[in-house]
Order: structure tokens, then sequence, then C-alpha cells
């Protein structure tokens, strides 16, 4: 038996549509048929469909159809930051290239992600829960992640000296603050 709406009818299972011809870029940039979607309105029509699975796999769902696309990051890139406050009362406001505000805090936590090989930190932030434990990011560019640094204060976590940022009293850390001895 299919599951019930709210309305009390059955509720509609979007048909398996398989592989969709999409790719979102590593730099935010969606693709279809492996050309750019350039207008604004239909990249933000599409990120309002777009769900992630529990295996981590990102879908394009509507109530009638759902298939999955490819993704080479996230599918979002925070390009803006605005701040209030300092030290535990910040508060730290991303937007994301479409337009999308976040405010970090412990609903939208930020997380460093480190490249094995290289160490370089990548910045993002959690946008809103996957259908797992894989949530829907947002990847922090470059510029955006130098202002947090430039925000950032010293700070005690795991038993580790980082440096990190609040905001909405929640800290969060940029990094372990290296001890140097001659």
């Amino acid at each position: 038996m299919a599951p019930l709406a709210a309305t009390g009818s059955p509720r509609r299972v979007p048909v398996d549509c398989g592989d969709l011809p999409f790719v979102i870029r590593r730099d935010g940039v969606w693709l279809y048929r492996g050309s750019p979607i350039t207008r604004k309105s239909m990249v933000c029509l599409f990120a309002s469909v777009l769900k992630r699975d529990a295996e981590g796999q990102f879908l394009l769902e509507t109530p009638a159809e759902r298939g999955r696309i490819a993704v080479e990051d996230s599918p979002f890139v925070v390009v803006g930051l605005d701040w209030t406050g300092d030290g535990r009362s910040q508060v730290l406001n991303f937007r994301t290239n479409i337009d999308q505000i976040v405010t970090a805090g412990p609903a939208h936590p930020l997380r460093i992600a480190h490249n094995l090989l290289t160490c370089e930190p990548t910045p993002y932030v959690h946008l809103r829960d996957g259908d797992g434990m894989f949530p829907i990011e947002a990847r922090i560019n470059r510029a955006v992640y130098y202002e947090l640094v430039a925000l950032a204060e010293p700070g005690v976590r795991f038993g580790r000296n980082v440096l990190g940022v609040w905001s909405q009293g929640a800290f969060f850390s940029l990094g372990e603050i290296s001890s140097c001895t001659d």
C-alpha cells in the first residue's frame, strides 16, 4: 500500500529516471548536457528540488520524477559574508551563488575538510539535511574563507589550540594553531 499524504490520499511515488544529464561543477556552474545553464532563475528552480539520498547521491526530485545528477564537490558555493557583533555574540550570514542566505550556527555548522595530499583546507557550511548522514552543503570560496580567517580568534577544540569563529553562540574551528619551536 502506498504511504498516505497529509490529505489522507495515497502519496505519489516519483518515477525513477536514472542518471540525468546534469553536472554541477566545483565552481557552482550547473551544466545540462555539457552546456552551462546561464539563467539564474532556472538554476534556482533546479536547486529547489535538489535532494541527497542516504547513500550520498544527489537527486533532482519532483513529485512526479526523480533522477541522479553528478556533483563535482558541493552543489553550491558561498560567495558572500556579512557579520554582526564579535566574539560569542557574533553572527555570520553567508550568501550562496543562488542568493540563498544561511546563518552559521548549531543548525548550520561549518566544517573544514583537508586535501589528503596538500593538506589544503576546504571549508563548507551545512545548508540542509539529506535523507541520510550526508547533508547538502555549500563550499565557502577562497575570498570568503580569508574573511573568516580575519575574524578568527584562538580557542580550544578537543584539547587542541585552534583558530575559529563564533556564530550564534557556537564556535567553529578553522584549523589548528601550529606550535613553533626553535
